[in-house]
C-alpha cells in the first residue's frame, strides 16, 4: 500500500517523510477524501482552522507543489495529486490506501458471517483489523482532520466488536479475554465492548470476574454520564448472576484468575539464554528479579516474557502495571500504583481505603495464600517500589527499571547487555524481512554492528529499511560506514543511544546546542518558542529559527502547531549534558529565567481573573524578559489551562533549586487556575511546597497566604475542620502583622468555611467583623465579596427575609463595580432565596440569567450550583425527567471544579428525581451510595439528605426502617440548625 492513514500518516509503503505540518495536514485531508476533489476552501479550513492569512490560497498551492516533490522523492508519481478548478484530489489504484482496503475487508467479514461462514467471517475481520497501527492520523492536529479521522476510529470499533461477536460464536472466548479486557479500559462507556467481554469471561469459568466487570462499568456510567448501564447490559448481568452463560463441559474456578499481563511481542530475540537463567534462579527461589539497563535495551520485553513462561506456576494472578518512573507523564505514588493493582484484582473502588496504609494492608492481605505473578515496569527509584512487594514466598516479582534499584532488599539484579551479533542479526531479520537479510547477510551483520548491537537502534534502522523496499541492505550499510552525515541517530560507537544524540548534538549550531541542553530544564511535557526565547536569552524570532534547526535535527519534535517536546530519551541526554558541572552557573540562571518568566505570566494574567483576592498577588521584582511577558500573557486563560500540569513541576523545581521567593510566589499566582479547575490534590501539593518555603525564609507574611490558599484546597475538598484551622494560623499571623487588608479577606474566608460546617453563628461574626473592615477601609469590592458570603449563609441557615435584603445589597454593589462574576453570583442567589420562598416565576428567571453569565465566565461551581436550583425547581414542577438531566449536568460540572460535597449534594438530588420518576430501586441505591461518600467527607448536611432520601424509597415498603432514617436525619438537621429539619418533622408526623 502506497498511503496509509489509520495511524500515524505513511507515505510510499513506509512511515512519512511529510514533516511540515502543513503539507501533512493537506495530505490527510486528500487521503480522507481519496478518489475524489476536496474543495480548496475545506483546505483551507483545515489548514488554518478559522483564521487564514489573506495568502491561505498561494500557501495551499505551495504545500501542494512541496507534496507533489516529496512524492517524487520517495519514489511515487507526482501526478497522483491531481488539481481542479474547485481543488486538489489524490488518485489512488484498488490497494493504494489501507482505509480503502479496511473497508473492503470488512465487508467481505460481514458478507460470511451473514451467509454462515463464521471462520472466514473471522479470517477477514482479523485481517482488516490488522491494517490498523494506531488511532487514525495521529499525530496531526487540525480539527478538521482529527473530526473525519474519528468516523474512522469509530469503524475500526465496530469491526472489532462484530469480530468478537464471531470469535464469540466460534468458542474462543478464552483468547479474546485480554483483548477485551484492553479494549474496555480505552474505551469504558463502550457498552457492547464491556457485554462482550462479561461473556467472555463467564464462558470460561469466571462469572465473578463478568460481574466486576459490570460493576466497574455501573461505577463508570453513574460517576461520568450520571446514568445506569443500558437494558442489554442489564439483562446480561442478570444472566451473569443466574449462571446461564458458562459454556457447557467447563469446570468453573472457585476463585477466577486474574491475567493482566501484556500481550508478549512477536519477535521476541536474542535474549533466550538470560531468559533461561531468569527462569532457573525463579525456580530456585529467587522471588524477586530486577531488570535493569539503558533505554531501549528490551526490558519490559524480557520481562513479559519471562513472566509468560512462568505463568502457569502462578495460576492465581498475573498482575501489570507501568509505574511511569521514565515517561512523559509524572511516576505513579506508591498509592496510586496499589489503587490499580486492587481494581486488577478485582476489588471494588469503594472498598479501597484512601489511606496509603490501609490501602497496603489490603493489597498484602488480598495477595495472602494467592501464588501470584507481579510485574512492576519502568520504576523509578526503590521507594517507588518497595511498598509494593508482598510478603511470602509464594508470589513472583518481576521489576524493570532504567536505574538499578540497589534498596530493594532480596532482589536479584540482571543488567541487560546489547545482543550479540548473531543474535542482533536475527532481530534484524524479524523486522525488515528473514528472506531480505539472507541475502544480503554480510551487509546485516555490518548493520547490526553499526548499530552498536543494540536493540532500539536495530529496529530503527530496521525500520528505515522496512520503510524503502528499493534500498539493499547494502545500501544502509555504505550511508553508516562512507558518508561524512551517516544516520547519526543509529550510531552507537560506546554501544550507548547517548552516543547517537551527542553526534546529532554537534550537527548543529553553537547557539542550538545550547538552547538544546537548556531545554531539557523544562519540566513540562510541552513547550513553546517563548520557553526557548527565555531559556536561550534570545529574540523570540531568533528562538523559533532555533527550534526550527533543532527540528530537523531530530533533537526536538514539533508534537503540533507551535508546541514542541524533547523525546524522553533525548530529554535525558540534555539533561546530562547542562548538569555538567562546568555549567552549574548556566544551568542555575537558566532556571531562573525559567522560574521568572512562568511566575510574571501567570501573575499578569492571575490579577485579571480573580477578586479581591489578587491583591494579595505579591511581586517586588521587574521580570527578566518583559517582552515575552506581556505577549505570552495576552493568551490568559488559555495559556493557564493549557500549562496547569506543568504548575507543580514548576513549584518542585523551585523548591529543589533553593529558589524559595519564587517557590511560593508560583504557588499563589496558579492558585485561581488550579482552585477553578478543580486541580485541588496538585493546589495542595504547589502550596504545601510554598508553605515550607515561606517558613524558610522566615517570611510571615508569605506563611499566611499560603495557609490561606492551602485552606481553600480543603474547603473544596470537604475537610473544613483542617480549612478552619489552617485559617485560624493564617488570621493570627496577619493580625500580629498588622496587615489590615490580608486580615480582612482571610476573615471573610474563614467565616465561609464556618458555613460550609454549618457553624452559621460564628460564620456570621467572622463577616459582620470583615464588612466592618472592609467598611472602614472604603473596600467596596471587599464589602461586595463579605455580602456575597453571608447571603449563602443566610439562605443555608434559612433566613430568607435577611438573605433576600444582603443579596439586594450585593447585586448593587456588583453592578457598581461592573464586575460579571460578581453579578452572577448575586443573581444566582437571588434565584436560589425567590425560589426558597415560593416566588417561582422570579425566580426562575434570576437563575437562567445567572446560568449564562457563570457559563461565560466559566465557573463550574457556580454553574452546578445554579443548575441543581433550576432542577429542583423543574421536579417540583411536577417535571422529573428534566430535573434529572439538570442535575447530572451540575455533577458533572461539581466534578470538573473537585468540589467533593458539592458531588453529594447534585447525587441526593438526582436520586430525588429518579424516586419522583418511579425508580425507586435506583434511587435507593443512589442514595445509600452518597451517604457512604457524605460520612467518609464528614457533611452532616448531605448525610441527613441521603438519610432523608433513603426514607422515601423505603415509605411504601418498609415504614419501620422509613422512621429510623428519618429520625437519623432529623437529629443531624437539628445539630446544624439546617431548614430542613422541618420538611423531616413532618414526615415523621405523617408516619404516626
Amino acid at each position: 500500500m502506497r498511503f496509509g492513514i489509520l495511524g500515524p500518516l505513511r507515505v510510499g509503503g513506509g512511515e512519512s517523510t511529510v514533516t511540515a505540518g502543513r503539507d501533512r495536514i493537506v495530505l490527510a485531508m486528500l487521503l480522507l477524501r481519496a478518489g475524489r476533489l476536496v474543495p480548496v476552501d475545506e483546505l483551507v479550513d483545515a489548514v488554518w482552522d478559522d483564521r487564514p492569512p489573506a495568502t491561505a490560497r498561494a500557501q495551499l498551492q505551495t504545500c501542494v507543489s512541496r507534496l507533489r516533490r516529496r512524492l517524487t522523492e520517495l519514489g511515487l508519481a507526482p501526478e497522483l495529486i491531481v488539481t481542479d478548478p474547485a481543488g486538489y484530489g489524490v488518485r489512488t489504484a484498488p490497494n493504494d490506501l489501507d482505509a480503502e482496503v479496511f473497508a473492503r475487508g470488512v465487508e467481505a467479514a460481514r458478507a460470511a458471517a451473514t451467509a454462515g461462514r463464521l471462520v472466514d467471517a473471522r479470517a477477514e475481520f482479523r485481517a482488516a483489523l490488522a491494517l490498523w497501527r494506531g488511532p487514525a492520523l495521529g499525530g496531526i492536529p487540525s480539527r478538521s482532520v482529527r473530526r473525519r479521522a474519528q468516523a474512522l476510529d469509530e469503524q475500526r470499533l465496530t469491526a472489532l466488536e462484530e469480530c468478537v461477536d464471531v470469535e464469540l460464536r466460534l468458542g474462543r472466548a478464552a483468547e479474546l479475554i485480554g483483548e477485551l479486557a484492553e479494549s474496555v479500559d480505552q474505551h469504558p462507556v463502550r457498552e457492547r465492548l464491556r457485554g462482550q467481554l462479561m461473556l467472555a469471561l463467564s464462558s470460561v469459568g469466571r462469572q465473578a470476574d463478568a460481574l466486576a466487570v459490570y460493576r466497574e462499568g455501573r461505577r463508570t456510567y453513574a460517576d461520568e454520564l450520571g446514568i445506569e448501564p443500558g437494558a442489554e447490559l442489564q439483562e446480561l448481568h442478570q444472566r451473569v448472576l443466574a449462571g446461564d452463560l458458562a459454556l457447557a463441559g467447563r469446570e468453573a474456578r472457585p476463585t477466577a484468575p486474574v491475567r493482566s499481563l501484556p500481550r508478549a511481542i512477536g519477535d521476541f530475540t536474542g535474549r533466550q539464554q538470560t531468559l533461561a537463567r531468569l527462569v532457573k534462579e525463579v525456580e530456585a527461589g529467587a522471588r524477586i528479579q530486577l531488570i535493569d539497563g539503558m533505554a531501549g535495551s528490551g526490558k519490559t520485553t524480557l520481562a513479559v516474557h519471562l513472566a509468560t513462561a512462568l505463568a502457569d506456576d502462578y495460576p492465581d494472578a498475573q498482575l501489570y502495571i507501568d509505574l511511569h518512573g521514565h515517561s512523559e507523564r509524572t511516576p505513579l505514588t506508591p498509592a496510586a500504583a496499589v489503587a490499580t493493582l486492587l481494581r486488577q484484582l478485582g476489588v471494588p473502588a469503594e472498598r479501597v481505603p484512601t489511606n496509603l496504609d490501609d490501602r497496603l494492608a489490603l493489597w498484602r492481605t488480598e495477595l495472602s495464600g494467592l501464588r501470584a505473578l507481579l510485574v512492576l515496569d519502568n520504576a523509578a527509584t526503590a521507594d517507588q517500589v518497595t511498598p509494593l512487594l508482598p510478603n511470602g514466598s509464594h508470589c513472583l516479582i518481576l521489576i524493570t527499571s532504567r536505574r538499578r534499584l540497589v534498596g530493594v532488599d532480596e532482589g536479584r539484579p540482571s543488567s541487560l547487555p546489547v545482543l550479540d551479533s548473531d543474535e542482533a542479526v536475527e532481530l534484524l531479520g524479524q523486522v525488515v524481512g528473514v528472506a531480505r537479510v539472507a541475502a544480503e547477510p554480510e551487509a546485516a551483520t555490518e548493520v547490526v554492528r553499526r548499530c552498536g548491537h543494540l536493540p532500539l537502534a536495530i529496529r530503527l534502522a530496521g525500520a528505515r529499511l522496512a520503510h524503502r523496499p528499493r534500498w539493499r541492505i547494502a545500501d544502509l550499510a555504505e550511508r553508516l560506514s562512507t558518508r561524512p552525515d551517516p544516520l547519526a541517530e543509529f550510531e552507537a560507537g560506546e554501544r550507548s543511544v547517548g552516543r547517537a544524540f551527542a553526534l546529532s548534538y554537534a550537527q548543529v549550531s553553537p547557539v542550538a546546542r545550547r538552547a538544546f541542553r537548556l531545554l531539557g530544564l523544562h519540566p513540562g511535557v510541552r513547550f513553546d518558542n517563548s520557553v526557548t526565547a527565555v531559556l536561550a536569552e534570545l529574540p523570540l524570532p531568533e528562538a523559533q529559527d532555533l527550534l526550527d534547526e533543532l527540528v530537523d535535527a531530530h533533537l526536538v519534535e514539533e508534537a503540533e502547531s507551535g508546541r514542541y517536546r524533547l523525546h524522553d530519551l533525548v530529554r535525558e541526554y540534555a539533561r546530562t549534558l547542562v548538569a555538567d558541572p562546568e555549567r552549574a552557573g548556566e544551568r542555575r540562571d537558566a532556571i531562573e529565567r525559567l522560574l521568572d518568566h512562568h511566575l510574571h505570566v501567570a501573575t499578569a494574567i492571575a490579577r485579571k481573573r480573580e477578586l479581591t483576592s489578587a491583591q494579595s498577588l505579591i511581586l517586588v521584582t521587574v521580570p527578566i524578559r518583559a517582552d515575552l511577558v506581556t505577549i505570552v500573557a495576552e493568551q490568559g486563560r488559555a495559556w493557564l489551562d493549557e500549562n496547569l500540569a506543568l504548575w507543580t513541576a514548576l513549584v518542585r523545581l523551585a523548591e529543589t533549586e533553593g529558589f524559595l521567593q519564587q517557590c511560593w510566589q508560583l504557588a499563589r499566582a496558579c492558585w485561581h487556575a488550579q482552585f477553578e479547575g478543580g486541580r485541588l490534590d496538585e493546589l495542595i501539593e504547589t502550596h504545601s511546597a510554598g508553605l515550607r518555603a515561606a517558613e524558610e525564609l522566615g517570611d510571615d507574611r508569605a506563611v499566611a497566604t499560603m495557609l490561606n490558599y492551602l485552606a481553600s484546597a480543603h474547603y473544596r475538598l470537604g475537610d473544613f475542620p483542617e480549612s478552619i484551622r489552617l485559617m485560624e494560623r493564617s488570621l493570627e499571623i496577619f493580625r500580629r502583622l498588622g496587615l489590615r487588608r490580608e486580615f480582612r479577606n482571610t476573615l471573610g474566608n474563614l467565616g465561609t468555611s464556618y458555613a460550609a460546617n454549618y457553624q452559621f453563628r460564628r460564620a456570621r461574626e467572622r463577616y459582620d467583623d470583615a464588612r466592618a473592615l472592609a467598611t472602614r477601609m472604603r473596600n467596596t469590592a471587599a464589602l461586595a465579596n463579605e455580602l456575597n458570603n453571608l447571603t449563602m449563609t443566610l439562605l443555608l441557615w434559612g433566613r430568607h427575609d435577611e438573605a433576600l435584603h444582603t443579596a439586594r445589597r450585593h447585586l448593587g454593589i456588583a453592578r457598581e463595580i461592573g464586575d460579571p462574576r460578581r453579578i452572577g453570583n448575586a443573581l444566582g442567589h437571588l434565584g436560589m432565596i425567590r425560589h426558597r420562598m415560593g416566588d417561582v416565576v422570579p425566580a426562575e428567571r434570576l437563575l437562567r440569567v445567572a446560568l449564562r453569565v457563570k457559563r461565560e465566565v466559566g465557573t463550574r461551581f457556580g454553574e452546578g450550583e445554579v443548575l441543581n436550583e433550576i432542577g429542583m425547581m423543574e421536579r417540583e414542577a411536577g417535571r422529573p425527567e428534566r430535573a434529572a438531566d439538570l442535575h447530572r449536568a451540575a455533577l458533572v460540572a461539581m466534578t470538573e471544579a473537585g468540589d467533593r460535597i458539592g458531588q453529594c449534594g447534585s447525587r441526593n438530588l438526582l436520586a430525588r428525581a429518579i424516586l419522583d420518576q418511579g425508580d425507586v430501586s435506583s434511587a435507593l441505591d443512589l442514595h445509600r451510595r452518597v451517604l457512604v461518600d457524605a460520612t467518609g467527607l464528614g457533611s452532616l448536611h448531605e448525610q441527613g439528605r441521603a438519610l432523608e432520601g433513603i426514607a422515601r424509597c423505603l415509605l411504601a415498603t418498609d415504614p419501620a426502617a422509613a422512621r429510623a432514617h428519618l429520625t437519623r436525619a432529623l437529629a443531624l438537621f437539628r445539630q446544624i440548625e439546617s431548614p430542613e429539619q422541618h420538611e423531616v418533622e413532618r414526615l415523621l408526623t405523617e408516619l404516626g
